[in-house]
């Protein structure tokens, strides 16, 4: 009878063990996924920049000379200009597909 239940007890302790260790094994994956996920929205954002910087440079040809402050400061000063706030409302928001 003693035999039985060591047997049991073993045969339950191994279960939870196996139990554990998948549960590690699928927090792994989950950490590998998140990760994932993470590095490709810093790559889209990465590349969303580069593009947006390329087109500034494009229209502004001085910009790339001008330190951000400054860049910063002329893209503002542009937002306050008559009109730019009905362009503005008039794009896209943020998620919306055209």
């Amino acid at each position: 009878m003693h035999k039985d239940s060591t047997a049991q007890t073993k045969q339950k302790k191994d279960e939870r063990e196996e139990v554990l260790k998948e549960i590690r094994q699928l927090e792994n994956r989950q950490k590998i996924l998140e990760n994932k996920q993470r590095n490709e929205e810093r790559k889209a954002r990465t590349r969303r920049l580069i593009e947006r910087g390329a087109i500034l440079e494009g229209i502004f040809p001085l910009a790339p000379d001008l330190p951000g402050v400054e860049v910063k400061a002329f893209l503002i000063a542009l937002s306050h200009l008559p009109g730019a706030a009905e362009l503005s409302a008039k794009l896209p928001k943020s998620g919306d597909k055209p």
